[in-house]
């Protein structure tokens, strides 16, 4: 049997990982400012990390949700006490495309409505209302099509105006766009979203996958604008490589027996995953690191006059390259060894763990002069 050919590859084949670094089976040594899409929230093999995983391994590694786990209380209260919505409820699953694909089921049974407002640029996941939610016709098949989405442009308030209605079931809207090239929110659209929201009884889903989990210096990002949503989605970042989702709800959503369901969601190795993360995240200040290396990182990019723009927030980074310049990610790792990001046409994209350091941005500060010059 072959695998299924959809990933385009880089020649690489990684071995051995730690902290902000990865090594080939060749031997050869690379710098990560990527973490495999955001996911890798507090550095590679982290020590206390792995002794986590070990250690429930060696006890018991799965049983359903039909049984009582510790595990998972005490991953909710303690990310209810880190991200500032202790009074809020959590529900498990395994990826960021089912945490939306479940926030948006709860929006439909809350109203009673199926039409949904998403965003130009927007990236929801794979499943089928999450990838009816994303902008991107070539990977909407006929079948996830027949979803009632309407796509309204970033940061313009009458054009979302014009399609909110009383038939909304929900809004959902990335913290920062990540595939879509960085684009962030105005703090005032999404302060203007809440309220439309709140005027036609619809629910707002905030899409923090990839800029949630300390990444901008806040837990979330939509935590700058000051806004609670009814619904947070989250994954990637949660469980640095181990497969987490997760649906933050508003105290006032009652759930009832069956209304959303799971068999590995919230597992015993997934919960002490996802408790070691945030462990790690506390005792070693990295929302804190994630500000002060993004704002010095940020601080240097504008000093580059080759970059046609800059658009970040903590360690979620995204720089536009002029045509000319479209090379420099693919030299970035094949000359430099340096793991980025990209969002088309040339878009680099930077999301590091959020224990990277000075030193290793400065390398790529480095490469990255070296590649423009």
């Amino acid at each position: 049997m072959k695998l299924f050919d959809v990933y385009p590859l880089f020649d690489i084949n990684p071995v051995k990982a730690q902290g902000s670094w990865l090594w080939d089976d060749k031997g050869e040594k690379y710098l990560d400012l990527y973490g495999g899409h955001a996911v890798i929230s507090i550095g590679h093999s982290h020590p206390h990390y792995v002794k986590r995983l070990t250690d429930q391994l060696n006890a018991i590694g799965f049983y359903s949700n039909s049984v009582k786990n510790n595990l998972q209380v005490e991953f909710a209260e303690k990310l209810g006490e880190l991200s500032g919505y202790p009074d809020y409820q959590l529900f498990l699953c395994n990826s960021g495309a089912e945490a939306n694909e479940n926030a948006l089921k709860v929006a439909s049974f809350l109203t009673g409505r199926k039409k949904v407002v998403a965003f130009r640029k927007a990236f929801h996941g794979r499943t089928s209302g999450a990838v009816a939610a994303t902008d991107n016709p070539k990977i909407v098949a006929p079948f996830n099509a027949g979803h009632e989405i309407a796509f309204t442009p970033l940061n313009d308030i009458a054009s979302f105006d014009s399609v909110m209605g009383g038939d909304v079931a929900a809004v959902i809207i990335e913290g920062i766009q990540g595939v879509g090239g960085i684009q962030i929110p105005d703090d005032s659209f999404l302060r203007h979203i809440e309220q439309a929201c709140k005027k036609y009884s619809a629910l707002l889903i905030l899409d923090e996958i990839q800029s949630g989990y300390g990444r901008t210096g806040k837990f979330f990002a939509h935590q700058f604008a000051g806004v609670k949503p009814d619904l947070i989605t989250t994954a990637k970042g949660m469980g640095n490589g181990f497969p987490i989702g997760g649906v933050l709800l508003h105290p006032d959503i009652k759930p009832w027996s069956g209304m959303l369901g799971t068999t590995f969601g919230g597992n015993y190795l997934a919960a002490v995953a996802g408790l070691a993360v945030l462990e790690v995240m506390a005792k070693e200040t990295l929302m804190e690191n994630a500000a002060t290396i993004g704002d010095y990182l940020l601080l240097q990019l504008k000093s580059l006059p080759t970059l046609t723009g800059l658009r970040g927030r903590g360690l979620m980074i995204g720089m536009d390259l002029p045509e000319e310049f479209k090379h420099v990610r693919k030299n970035l790792l094949l000359k430099h060894h340096i793991f980025t990001g990209e969002a088309k046409p040339n878009t680099v994209r930077l999301l590091p763990s959020l224990a990277v350091t000075r030193e290793e941005a400065d390398i790529f500060l480095t490469a990255l002069k070296q590649e423009l010059a």
